[in-house]
């Protein structure tokens, strides 16, 4: 084993050693939310993940968008077969370690695997393309500014230079396989890469290997890099749609839960042997708070989502209060969530599991104007290509506001007093209901 082996493989412990920091931490970040029971119907959740997790159905209603962005997932999986054959070599010190094993066979998989490179490449262009010089709306509403836009751009360039050193790597090693096949033995087929030889043909043997190991521990050293930025990034996605379409809503559209705290009242007032004047248990747990205020008011699978989110904007692109101009965008509601679970998560990571630090989701992140402009038509949760949720956070924070902090906007809360005094939202008396039907 050669110097550089051990400097790759301190490289690579180093690099899944902060990946799976990360990912611890964002599971405390996600577990501050209530915990809930979603183990149910799982042939059903199976089935789910698989058409939109792995099958990437959702992506196709908007079918250009759509099918490049299926190229980006395909050339993701399948280049990721050369990364592991690097991660041999550079641990054993190998050259093209699948070579022996495959025959043949190999020959056709780098050549897959060089067309692919190509077309992530070009995709990723392209999509560089639509974000920056075309004037696509859901690009560029008020909450895709600084870092949200910075990110986008990031790692769409990334993934131009990784796919560019990986096809250069390829071309100055099929130089050295012609010219030193003792060390460099002759594997694979480079159909994309062999017209990028040319630039490299006039240098010399030594410069050519200087070249090559350059372009492969870049490329390397770029994936691990690109590993432990996607978890900080909206890119997470690439590894979260799966648990999320797994966990997502399985029931109709526009069905709410009744909340347990407000289902037991009401049960207790229904309830003609209870005494509604007695005092609860003294061990009895402290009263939860209706809807929610902060992120440890909503459940881990809103958290979930909101680290799910891939900011793509499809959701706020469809949402009538948001077509309208009225300030609510349901990708807000889901990069706020993740910002704030970030915030507090942070704070008690420092000072302690209990410890609060005085702000909260509702009023320092999300504002009353922006819960009360949404008109509960779904359109967000059907349109999200993850089976994102943002609605139920809008409810849970809306129910906050009504129950807890008694404000709502004055046309609900004369809906609200006609119900208590008329039993319905009209400012008619039950008597007088029925009035117009005798008017002329």
């Amino acid at each position: 084993m050669g110097l550089g082996n051990i400097i790759f493989i301190v490289c690579l412990i180093i690099g899944i050693g902060l990946f799976i920091r990360r990912i611890r931490q964002i599971r405390f970040f996600v577990a501050q939310g209530k915990d809930v029971d979603i183990s149910d119907r799982k042939s059903e959740r199976w089935a789910t993940m698989a058409r939109v997790a792995m099958g990437q159905s959702k992506m196709v209603d908007r079918p250009i968008a759509g099918l490049l962005h299926i190229v980006i997932y395909v050339g993701f999986v399948l280049i990721n077969i050369e990364v592991l054959e690097i991660l041999i070599d550079g641990i054993f010190g190998t050259h093209r370690f699948f070579a022996d094993y495959l025959g043949r066979a190999y020959g056709y998989l780098i050549a897959f695997i060089e067309i692919l490179a190509l077309l992530v490449f070009v995709v990723c262009v392209i999509f560089l393309i639509r974000r920056n010089i075309m004037h696509i709306r859901r690009f560029h509403l008020s909450e895709m500014t600084k870092w949200p836009k910075a990110d986008a751009n990031i790692i769409l360039i990334a993934e131009i230079l990784l796919m560019g050193a990986l096809l250069k790597m390829n071309a100055t090693d099929q130089l050295l396989q012609e010219r030193i096949p003792d060390v460099y033995h002759e594997a694979g087929s480079f159909p994309v890469s062999a017209w990028l030889t040319p630039f490299f043909q006039d240098f010399s043997t030594g410069t050519l290997i200087t070249f090559e190991r350059m372009f492969w521990w870049f490329h390397i050293l770029g994936i691990l890099a690109f590993l432990n930025y996607v978890p900080y990034s909206k890119h997470f996605h690439i590894f979260l749609a799966f648990p999320n379409t797994f966990y997502s809503n399985l029931e109709p559209r526009g069905r709410f839960d009744n909340m347990e705290s407000v289902k037991r009242e009401v049960e207790l007032m229904m309830d003609p042997s209870a005494d509604p004047y007695a005092a609860p248990p003294a061990d009895a747990p402290p009263p939860e708070t209706f809807g929610a205020k902060d992120v440890t008011d909503l459940t881990w699978k809103n958290l979930l989502d909101a680290y799910s989110c891939t900011e793509c904007g499809r959701c706020s692109s469809v949402c009538p209060a948001n077509m309208t101009g009225k300030k609510l965008s349901p990708r807000k509601i889901m990069m706020d969530t993740r910002d704030r679970a970030e915030e507090l998560g942070n704070h008690r990571l420092k000072n302690g599991k209990e410890e609060h630090d005085g702000r909260s989701l509702l009023h320092d992140f999300i504002t009353e104007e922006e819960l009360w402009a949404c008109t509960s038509c779904n359109a967000c949760v059907e349109a999200c290509p993850v089976l994102i949720d943002p609605l139920d956070i809008i409810m849970d924070l809306r129910r906050n506001l009504i129950m807890e902090e008694s404000k709502s906007p004055e046309s609900i809360t004369a809906m609200f007093n006609n119900i208590e005094n008329n039993g319905a939202p009209w400012a008619f008396s039950m008597a007088d209901r029925d009035k117009w039907t005798t008017e002329s």
